[in-house]
């Protein structure tokens, strides 16, 4: 995965936990109205705060994000307590110079027949909006802030929790 130096600050943090995680819950809403989740394998977060997964057009999260394009990421990183949640705009892109530049052998499983498939193409999400939750690294600070918040209720040691409009920062 490929993780490019944010333009926008307020990306900086999304960046480092997309990084981490590389896996993503991707979330659409069928026409009845029912939220589908399904894993994504992250292949790149861009400098301009897009990310960019593979997938078959034949796929019904294509249709499913067409309507109002709009979706959800959720990413977590249980070993850590850290978790992600992404609302954005979902694209659908035919670009084959940027396919070339994000394909990686290990996808072939998926798309057997690689770049030359005529069912492959990418999505593209752009990022309005964010809420992380990043808890302290060691597994020590991680107790110290539980027992912390358990006798005074201060939950300040317990982690960052933000939410972030990207447009406004």
């Amino acid at each position: 995965m490929e993780i490019d130096e944010q333009h926008n600050p307020a990306l900086a943090k999304v960046a480092e936990m997309v990084g981490d995680a590389k896996f993503a819950m991707l979330t659409t809403k069928e026409k009845d109205g029912t939220l589908r989740s399904r894993p994504m394998a992250t292949m790149q977060l861009d400098s301009e705060g897009n990310l960019w997964f593979f997938t078959s057009l034949s796929s019904p999260k294509i249709e499913e994000a067409q309507p109002d394009q709009q979706v959800n990421l959720s990413y977590a990183r249980t070993d850590k307590y850290d978790y992600l949640s992404i609302s954005g705009a979902a694209e659908l892109v035919h670009d084959k110079e940027k396919m070339q530049t994000l394909w990686s052998p290990w996808l072939k499983p998926w798309f057997p027949k690689g770049l030359d498939d005529p069912d492959l193409a990418l999505l593209k999400v752009s990022i309005i909006a964010v809420e992380y939750w990043d808890a302290p690294d060691s597994a020590t600070a991680r107790a110290y802030g539980l027992v912390k918040a358990l006798v005074t209720g201060d939950t300040d040691a317990l982690g960052e929790h933000r939410k972030l409009d990207v447009n406004e920062e």
